[in-house]
């Protein structure tokens, strides 16, 4: 029998499955996420490090952004089923040659500070609290009234690091708390708004919609502020999307010009996103229906996006 998702997973999915994130925002997610789950290892002289994790799609994604940031990184993936009851599969990453991922991500292994290089603004403290989730964090299930939310790491000024960079986002506040448990030092919030805040910041929306919803039942609260930091998670999303969306388009116009385009939807899409950056992929269908006088739907425009997107990767070199 098939184990059930945890909350957790669905979580780190959710994270894990963000598109168009910023190049600063990735870079700061793969430092927290190299330094808290990498071990090294040296073989023929060369820094190699190892990264395990027992969730597919986590490991695709950290995987396919390390290629993102570093085409040319020589990094390999396997894979080790485990013979115990839960039958799960271990997938591991391995870095070779990892020292200059180290130094352009601002890793270092025998500091615990973290460095200004690559968290410096909300978006990249976010980034970067959302690897170390990611690498380590666990979540009680919604369905529960044991709210809790933590981070674990291994060495004690790390911790006492990662801690303070919450106080350093400036959009929501959060204080969490710390604790040894055993070998560990454990990074955790107990507060049912906290975790909410948490769930925002690191860009798990729909998580946080899912946690309020089951949270609803047994503890009415007035959720009018937090609701508002919703819409404006999904604002941001929404604009950070339609900019790289318009970088791209604009990057195409210049090689290629736009009006070059075969496909009038494809082209009349390209116009109204440089003209609209506000604009949810629902609305743009709206207005590409108006336009063009037929019936185009939200998932019509994300596959117009997504070919748009390919052109972009093959014009700068970039294999697909």
């Amino acid at each position: 029998m098939e184990n059930k998702i945890t909350f957790s997973q669905i979580v780190k999915e959710e994270i894990a499955s963000e598109t168009n994130m910023s190049s600063e925002r990735l870079a700061s997610l793969l430092s927290a996420y190299i330094r808290i789950n990498g071990v090294i290892s040296f073989v023929n002289k060369k820094t190699v490090v190892v990264l395990k994790n027992e969730n597919a799609k986590t490991t695709k994604f950290i995987l396919s952004s390390l290629k993102e940031l570093f085409p040319d990184l020589d990094i390999t993936m396997d894979y080790l089923r485990k013979s115990n009851k839960r039958k799960k599969t271990l997938y591991i990453l391995r870095i070779n040659d990892s020292d200059r991922v180290f130094d352009e991500l601002s890793i270092s292994f025998l500091e615990g500070k973290i460095s200004k290089e690559i968290v410096y603004n909300d978006d990249t403290i976010s980034g970067y609290l959302a690897g170390a989730f990611l690498a380590s964090g666990s979540i009680n299930s919604p369905e529960t009234s044991n709210y809790h939310l933590e981070i674990s790491l291994v060495s004690e000024n790390y911790a006492k690091w990662l801690s303070k960079l919450f106080s350093k986002y400036k959009k929501i506040e959060m204080s969490p708390k710390i604790a040894k448990r055993r070998d560990k030092y454990i990074i955790y919030f107990k507060k049912s708004d906290q975790i909410s805040n948490f769930l925002i910041m690191v860009g798990a929306v729909s998580s946080c919609m899912e946690f309020e919803n089951q949270r609803a039942y047994r503890d009415y609260t007035n959720n009018t502020n937090r609701l508002d930091n919703l819409d404006v998670a999904n604002m941001r999303k929404t604009i950070d999307v339609a900019k790289k969306q318009i970088q791209e388009i604009k990057y195409i116009d210049d090689v290629l010009g736009i009006h070059n385009f075969h496909n009038q939807k494809k082209e009349l899409l390209c116009y109204l996103r440089l003209d609209n950056e506000s604009l949810s992929m629902s609305d743009l269908a709206d207005k590409l229906s108006e336009e063009m006088g037929i019936k185009i739907t939200k998932s019509n425009v994300n596959h117009l996006f997504r070919d748009i997107h390919v052109l972009y990767l093959r014009l700068k070199g970039i294999k697909v």
